[in-house]
């Protein structure tokens, strides 16, 4: 990681520098697309073949087995399922209270207006294990979909043979029986598009590489597809530090989320040159004792350390990039939460270590990324839902509006917009 000043550096490096790093979109659409029209057109037969190619899928049943969940549970030690009970309950804690209130307004004398919100009725969660197992994320998709009440909750995740014991137990606590053995690009056609043995679903969530994310995108667009959470990118943390705050502690978290790939990027920016330096000695020394230096040192490549002339010019500098995690490691943070704009997750202070909200204090670790974070916010129960307006119409009401509606359907002529109402005044008369 390079260290820089915001005193010494170009308006156009800086810009430079908080462009992420680049994927080849086009690239990897021109791979995906002939897989997810090949799944679309012949449904599960394709889709095992690209499987079997890809994961070296060597299995015979797609759908995970009773028994495997039960054989799951017995397969953890306590330590390992007491752990994913105790995220459970704290993420569960936190989500139940986003269950969306409904309203009823009278907007005039006879009109009266309301709206309901219903569940989505068939969704898919894609969980990632490629290059780690997340039963984490079984967690933040599955237990905000129990909460808003999905009829049908199909999970499915890449794998050779079996899905790891902690992902199925996940699973059993989020009341999840349907559960594939597929993922990539031909899972999540397959899901999208469905098969005469797999019903498909109407909305997919959760993260993935770059290829599931281009088959999130295509079949999206696609009427007969389905809709998608939101684009993922590279996972990102951005620090903000002051003066005061701890060496170690920064470099562990730029380091937490730095081995998440290579195609990962993680920013410090502080206002003391001084601890930036010691930073990096810091990353270098915890480096060496961690497992997935391949990774971390893929990440490091398109990383940086700015140093700022205040907390204000680094939270504007963070709102520009938008990150997908922002660690507020300064004293006193909570002074700079109403000028946080665009910012996926926010950990205040210098014990909110990011990976608390990964796993366990709550909240959703499925995040906006690449910049999106400027347009949306992170999974939640009300992604799991829709809204329904309603609108009750008294004869009250209707004479109390009819002149306001014909004359609408006259600025823009539509005489049968118009006409409907003029009907109808014309019965009551």
């Amino acid at each position: 990681m390079k260290i820089y000043s915001t005193k010494k550096i170009s308006q156009a490096k800086l810009m430079t520098l908080f462009s992420r790093p680049a994927i080849d979109n086009e690239k990897v659409i021109k791979i995906v697309k002939p897989i997810v029209v090949d799944v679309k057109k012949n449904g599960l037969k394709s889709a095992l073949k690209y499987s079997r190619k890809f994961d070296g899928f060597n299995g015979k049943d797609l759908l995970v087995k009773k028994s495997e969940f039960e054989n799951a549970e017995k397969q953890l030690s306590s330590e390992s399922k007491n752990a994913i009970i105790t995220a459970a309950k704290n993420i569960e804690k936190f989500h139940v209270r986003q269950y969306p209130n409904e309203y009823t307004v009278k907007t005039m004398p006879g009109i009266k207006c309301s709206r309901e919100y219903r569940a989505i009725e068939n969704v898919g969660l894609y969980i990632p294990s490629g290059t780690a197992v997340l039963p984490s994320t079984m967690l933040m998709l599955g237990i905000p979909a129990m909460i808003a009440g999905c009829k049908r909750v199909a999970a499915l995740s890449p794998v050779k043979n079996k899905i790891n014991p902690a992902v199925l137990f996940a699973a059993k606590i989020c009341c999840i029986e349907e559960l594939y053995k597929i993922g990539g690009a031909q899972g999540v056609a397959l899901m999208a598009y469905g098969d005469k043995s797999i019903k498909k679903i109407d909305k997919i969530f959760g993260p993935g590489n770059q290829y599931v994310t281009a088959a999130k995108t295509l079949v999206s667009i696609d009427p007969q597809g389905c809709a998608i959470d939101m684009p993922a990118g590279p996972s990102e943390v951005l620090v903000i530090a002051d003066e005061n705050a701890n060496k170690s502690y920064i470099a562990a978290d730029l380091l937490s989320q730095a081995e998440h790939g290579v195609d990962s990027q993680v920013i410090l920016l502080t206002t003391s040159a001084k601890l930036s330096k010691e930073v990096l000695g810091e990353i270098e020394k915890q480096k060496k004792y961690l497992s997935r230096g391949k990774f971390i040192d893929g990440a490091l490549k398109n990383s940086f350390i700015i140093v700022v002339k205040s907390i204000d010019e680094a939270i504007e500098m963070s709102n520009n990039y938008a990150p997908e995690h922002l660690i507020l490691n300064v004293d006193k943070p909570e002074q700079y939460i109403k000028k946080i704009v665009n910012a996926g997750s926010v950990f205040l202070g210098s014990f909110s270590a990011e990976s608390i909200g990964d796993y366990a204090s709550g909240t959703n670790h499925s995040l906006p990324t690449y910049g999106y974070a400027k347009t949306m916010g992170g999974i939640s129960v009300e992604s799991f839902m829709k809204t329904i307006t309603f609108q009750n119409v008294s004869r009250k009401g209707l004479n109390n509006i009819s002149s306001t509606v014909i004359e609408f359907a006259s600025l823009e002529k539509l005489d049968a917009h118009a006409n409907a109402i003029k009907i109808r005044i014309k019965n009551e008369n």
